[in-house]
């Protein structure tokens, strides 16, 4: 990445935290801690055991279910995608169960998973499924009709016509239903674990707000941001990674134009 890209992504962010910095110093307000005063806690608190009894269960969990949603909204997604009759009976069920907000099914989801990890895992999952799902569905409409032609006619059929023609095809549409369900996750996971939970960050968020510690509440919500930056980054390179045949193609055209 050139120096003017970093400059471009970086400028904003610095800009903000810039301003929170020079605004909040010297603040007195019990809830607005100035921003130098955070940044001590912050490693106080997450420079700690807290990172083992805390981060990294959250994240497990949220991998968890962020790739078996993946996996799920991938097997129905070009299932339902590929067949017309399917379509046309499961997609009102599906418009229906998409409305449901997940954190509404948390005391549900207790009843039947109990109130450990798989629970937790469990509304995650119900809540990235979808992005992953109708994106999929949507990509395997609109595969190209010609290319699906010549596909028939060579009898490519089966999973070679899976692995070589719908995926890829359908994998731009895909790829930006995982991104929708990567800021989704990190939403769930942080509410999962604010139900009878004894770890993770929700669980932490909530601690320190019934304990009036308003510092180190600051700092477990700026950590959520950095983890969904930092996701969000390594999402970008896997991505650019595997669809550089479609960002390139995607730049050809715009040449030609």
């Amino acid at each position: 990445m050139s120096v003017r890209a970093l400059t471009l992504r970086f400028a904003l962010p610095i800009a903000l935290l810039s301003l929170w910095w020079f605004a909040s110093a010297g603040s007195g307000n019990f809830y607005f801690p100035p921003l130098p005063k955070i940044a001590r806690t912050f490693a106080e608190v997450w420079f700690s055991k807290k990172i083992v009894h805390d981060v990294l269960p959250s994240l497990a969990r949220f991998f968890a279910g962020y790739f078996a949603a993946i996996a799920l909204g991938l097997v129905l997604g070009v299932a339902i995608g590929a067949s017309r009759t399917a379509r046309a009976y499961l997609e009102p069920a599906l418009e229906f169960l998409r409305a449901v907000p997940p954190p509404v099914l948390v005391p549900v989801f207790m009843l039947f998973a109990g109130i450990g990890d798989a629970m937790k895992t469990i509304v995650i999952v119900s809540g990235c499924v979808w992005p992953v799902l109708i994106n999929a569905v949507e990509g395997v409409r609109g595969l190209d009709e010609v290319l699906d032609s010549v596909a028939r006619c060579y009898r490519i059929r089966g999973a070679a016509r899976l692995w070589h023609f719908v995926l890829p095809g359908a994998s731009p549409q895909i790829f930006a239903g995982m991104r929708q369900a990567l800021s989704i996750g990190i939403i769930l996971m942080v509410i999962s674990e604010m139900f009878a939970a004894s770890n993770g960050l929700g669980f932490s968020l909530v601690q320190f707000q019934r304990s009036f510690a308003i510092p180190e509440m600051w700092t477990g919500i700026i950590l959520l941001g950095l983890i969904g930056i930092m996701l969000s980054f390594a999402f970008a390179a896997v991505e650019s990674r595997l669809l550089a045949w479609y960002f390139g193609l995607r730049r050809s055209q715009r040449d030609a134009a």
